[in-house]
């Protein structure tokens, strides 16, 4: 499923914002982009983030929008300073310039005073975790919504497959009914007239009936359709658990179409057939 989340706060005194990103995946697999900063957090951002978040591809994309405090004072390029006193002199000399070469004037110019870039300091879990837990809410959010929508997609298809079901029902006994006797005036034109033996023929007629015969068929579809409509009503991930059951559901319907040698019921058949394959399409954008 696909997600997107974000959210910003303060962490060592600069403003830190972390964005989340998740589309389908057979398994948790996260991607996280993160400043040397918080290189100490990473493992506690990746627990937090599979306890949450049990399948998908995650990308996380940390950012300074205001950089930290670095910590080590001011640097002092005494010797810079000293050759711009010089070169300053120097110009007000020979241009006849005046006034004076004061604290101003070079504390101003580039690399005299510069800021120390060692001793940075590492963030902490607990500075960087609630602006995470905010980002990664949001990104549920939007993945629920999903859900949500999928849910309705998947139980429209489970309803199309129910009543296809139900047209099977009532198509079967007329179309064993009919099976019989064709049977029966098969064999008449065959032996045209000649002493048929009554037992023989009832046997065959009962195994005919049971070779073409779906009803088990029917009932392991009505059960996995029921086991889909109760696995989309719960919370958590069903991803997997739908797949095995569309597995099954397709293993049902063409056996159904296998044994149906009635015309309107393939037609059926080809129709829940075509579902079935939306249904599984649909499973791959759900955890």
């Amino acid at each position: 499923m696909t997600g997107f989340g974000s959210a910003e706060g303060n962490v060592l005194g600069g403003r830190l914002s972390i964005e989340i990103r998740s589309v389908n995946h057979r398994y948790f697999n996260p991607q996280l982009k993160l400043p040397f900063e918080l290189g100490g957090v990473e493992a506690p951002l990746r627990e937090r983030l599979r306890q949450l978040l049990e399948r998908g591809h995650v990308t996380v994309s940390a950012r300074w929008i205001e950089p930290p405090q670095r910590e080590g004072g001011v640097a002092l390029d005494l010797a810079r300073a000293r050759q711009l006193v010089a070169a300053a002199k120097e110009l007000k000399k020979r241009l006849k310039l005046k006034g004076d070469v004061d604290l101003a004037f070079v504390a101003r110019q580039p690399e005299v005073l510069t800021p120390r870039q060692d001793g940075i300091a590492a963030a902490e879990w607990s500075e960087v975790e609630p602006i995470a837990e905010r980002a990664v809410r949001e990104l549920l959010g939007m993945r629920a919504r999903e859900g949500a929508a999928l849910a309705a997609e998947l139980g429209g298809r489970l309803g199309a497959l129910e009543t296809g079901a139900g047209t099977i029902e009532q198509r079967a006994p007329e179309r064993l009914t009919g099976e019989l006797a064709r049977l029966k005036k098969a064999v008449a034109e065959l032996v045209a007239g000649v002493q048929v033996d009554e037992q023989r023929l009832a046997v065959e007629v009962a195994l005919m009936a049971d070779r073409v015969d779906i009803t088990e068929e029917l009932v392991r579809l009505r059960t996995h359709l029921a086991a889909c409509r109760e696995a989309l009503a719960t919370d958590g991930a069903v991803g997997k658990q739908l797949g095995f059951l569309a597995q099954e559901l397709l293993r049902e319907v063409n056996t159904i179409g296998s044994k149906a040698n009635d015309a309107g019921i393939t037609q059926t058949v080809i129709a829940m057939k075509g579902d079935l394959e939306k249904f599984r399409e649909q499973l791959d954008n759900l955890e």
